[in-house]
């Protein structure tokens, strides 16, 4: 494929069963989001304005709670699956940018895994309703990424410690 194309996103995206919590199981890495960070997880609501509300939450190298709140806007005619992510300046402590693309490539039919990336490649999520996954599940998405053009060489699997979980 030419890697000059943006990603191709999911054809469509029901945002009712796609609202709710996910963990982070692998990501790209960003400057911004220290490796040490843990128990990467986002949860995902409407706001009565119809636009979604982003809480992210993490435990940091000392194994305290951060969290990061933000607000994400859909971008008309792509079916739900690009959305436009905005943070808040106080929340930015490990989340990689103000406002930035958010874009749903892949999520399989039960809405239990998700692949979202930037359209210039640089930033990938792999999440799960679930804090771990099949390797097979997570090996199918991951190659969904290479073939869309993301370089996979760096990326990063977020722990995630069962006794960890923070509410």
């Amino acid at each position: 494929m030419n890697h000059h194309d943006e990603p191709r996103t999911a054809p469509s995206i029901e945002l009712a069963r796609y609202l709710g919590q996910w963990f982070e199981i692998a990501r790209l890495p960003q400057r911004h989001e220290p490796e040490e960070y843990t128990d990467i997880n986002a949860t995902y609501s409407l706001n009565p304005d119809g636009r979604v509300r982003v809480d992210n939450r993490a435990l940091n190298g000392k194994s305290e709670a951060e969290q990061s709140i933000g607000e994400a806007t859909i971008v008309e005619g792509s079916g739900n699956a690009k959305l436009e992510v905005s943070f808040m300046p106080d929340g930015l402590k490990w989340v990689p940018f103000t406002k930035g693309d958010y874009w749903i490539l892949r999520v399989d039919e039960d809405y239990r895994t998700a692949l979202v990336g930037t359209p210039n490649r640089k930033y990938l999520w792999l999440l799960a309703r679930t804090p771990a996954i099949e390797p097979e599940r997570r090996q199918a998405f991951l190659d969904t990424a290479v073939q869309q053009g993301f370089d996979l060489d760096a990326l990063i699997y977020t722990p995630q410690r069962p006794a960890a979980r923070h509410h």
